[in-house]
């Protein structure tokens, strides 16, 4: 019987393009702009509540080694930096992941509210 760790995608150890001792960060499969990064702990659990003081410093370490590495290659205009914590938030991959998404000018016609647009009535305010 295979376990959740054994179907998990970010579990199975591939290249990173960032790492330290407790996290990592690559590249996301199905990217929402160039240069979209997911940075993860190393070990398996869901939730950001979860984690330790020192595995939070360890991706927050990396989202701002990532920023840099973005900046210097794609140069974005912003980001948006968002976590899903449970299914009812979108959570689909429980395993925690902290999306790092570049943002350009001209990427959508009106990116007011930003992380808002989770629920798209709410987004315009």
């Amino acid at each position: 019987m295979k376990s959740e760790m054994d179907e998990c995608p970010f579990c199975e150890h591939s290249t990173f393009l960032l790492e330290n001792d407790l996290a990592f960060a690559r590249l996301d499969k199905y990217p929402v702009s160039e240069g979209h990064l997911l940075v993860c702990p190393r070990r398996h659990f869901a939730d950001f509540f979860d984690a330790s003081k020192a595995e939070r410093n360890a991706i927050f370490s990396l989202i701002d080694e990532a920023k840099e590495l973005t900046d210097k290659t794609l140069d974005p205009q912003g980001y948006n930096i968002g976590i899903n914590c449970g299914e009812a938030a979108g959570q689909t991959v429980m395993h925690l992941h902290v999306h790092l998404i570049p943002r350009y000018h001209g990427d959508m016609p009106d990116p007011r509210g930003g992380v808002r647009g989770v629920i798209p009535e709410k987004q315009k305010y």
